[in-house]
């Protein structure tokens, strides 16, 4: 009988250590934004991926990317829309010779992230 109380036990604890180890994974999971903080990601430049030091031959650009989570996005100091997945999409004008891409985004939590892309027309 104390060998079946016993299996019986190890079972329960077991059951329930998966419980509350699927409790703790899915928190991890829904919070991950909140721990993490906010990203600017894949950002590319009239669709190749931005990188500081390129040359374009066009004086206007089109720049993308994703800032998911951002209430808040500005492309060169002015304020741009954002889709519900963060997706952003809008053309620029450049000067000849050097010009600074600078991207900020800012949660609600009022974390920031910031890029800023040299590129030369």
């Amino acid at each position: 009988m104390e060998v079946m109380l016993s299996r019986k036990k190890i079972l329960q604890i077991i059951v329930f250590s998966i419980f509350f180890l699927f409790i703790i994974v899915y928190a991890f999971f829904r919070s991950q934004d909140l721990i993490f903080g906010i990203k600017i990601k894949n950002v590319s430049i009239n669709g190749s991926p931005a990188q500081s030091g390129i040359k374009v031959m066009n004086s206007v650009v089109e720049v993308t990317g994703n800032a998911k989570n951002a209430i808040n996005l500005a492309l060169n100091g002015r304020e741009i829309s954002i889709d519900k997945s963060g997706n952003f999409k809008e053309t620029i004008a450049l000067l000849s010779g050097y010009n600074i891409i600078n991207i900020t985004v800012k949660d609600k939590f009022g974390y920031v992230d910031e890029k800023n892309y040299q590129i030369m027309h």
